[in-house]
């Protein structure tokens, strides 16, 4: 017998930063994504760093009411915004707190209050844009006289999320071009030329990567008759893409059921030592 299914619960979470809120929205998301037919409604008051602000954003949250999580840094705002909560009768959460305190006692040092510390403008930060830059100019097989200079190479058959994969390391501070592999067509000299840069290859199921490419050629209103979205033609690409992996001894990771997140923490645990694994399943 099938069970039936449940009707999913709404509630409200209020992110309250005085900073981008990246952070705390991810935080967030990775906590409420453990507790299932719950659907959050997100509200997001990013930038708080005011009275007038943090009030605005108190008449919002009693207006839902709902769980409030922030990650306020100055005392009297994070003392205002407790208040207005206890007030309210509602949790206030600085999911933060318990990580930094135990960090504290470690270190034997006390803790900031700098707002938006996090996002200095230092060496790490310019080398991201750097690398973002750099994903830009090289994606999809551009930029190839300079390919050396990239920490990494993506190279796969087409939509098996090269260019998202790219982008998200870059904002890891890792330089990363693609390359897509095209039927009867060799890969470019420079990248066979390549000595100290990793080659990963992206590979999917046929099946998966068939009904991408269908949505794909619907997106673009494209009809006509092509090989592009035909399983055998896309069984005979993953063949192909396979052979070429194999060959050349370039690790593989197989990209059908992980997201962009988890292709990309693959591919910079392969930059740091893991390069002796053949395929990441």
């Amino acid at each position: 017998m099938t069970a039936p299914n449940r009707i999913a619960t709404y509630f409200h979470v209020h992110l309250v930063s005085d900073s981008t809120g990246e952070t705390l929205n991810a935080m967030a998301r990775a906590v409420c994504a453990r507790f299932t037919d719950t659907l959050p409604i997100e509200h997001i008051y990013a930038l708080v760093r005011s009275a007038r602000q943090l009030d605005r954003a108190l008449e919002e949250i009693a207006a839902a009411p709902g769980i409030v999580m922030h990650t306020i840094a100055e005392p009297e705002l994070r003392a205002a915004l407790e208040e207005g909560c206890r007030r309210l009768e509602m949790p206030c959460i600085a999911p933060l707190d318990p990580v930094m305190a135990s960090m504290s006692r470690y270190l034997g040092v006390a803790i900031s209050s700098r707002v938006g510390a996090q996002h200095a403008l230092d060496n790490d930060y310019f080398d991201r844009m750097e690398a973002l830059n750099y994903a830009i100019g090289h994606d999809d097989g551009a930029g190839g006289p300079d390919l050396a200079q990239a920490d990494v190479v993506l190279v796969g058959v087409s939509r098996t999320s090269k260019t998202p994969t790219c982008i998200y390391l870059a904002h890891r501070g890792v330089r990363a071009a693609n390359i897509p592999l095209v039927p009867h067509m060799d890969v470019p000299p420079s990248l066979l030329e390549l000595k100290n840069t990793l080659i990963v290859g992206l590979i999917t199921s046929p099946d998966r990567l068939v009904q991408i490419r269908r949505n794909r050629l619907l997106s673009l209103k494209e009809d006509r008759g092509t090989d592009y979205a035909d399983v055998d033609a896309v069984r005979q690409e993953i063949i192909h893409a396979r052979r070429l992996f194999e060959r050349h001894g370039w690790p593989v990771i197989d990209v059908t059921r992980r997201s962009v997140e988890e292709t990309a923490a693959a591919v910079i645990n392969l930059l740091h030592g893991g390069r002796g694994q053949v395929e990441v399943l």
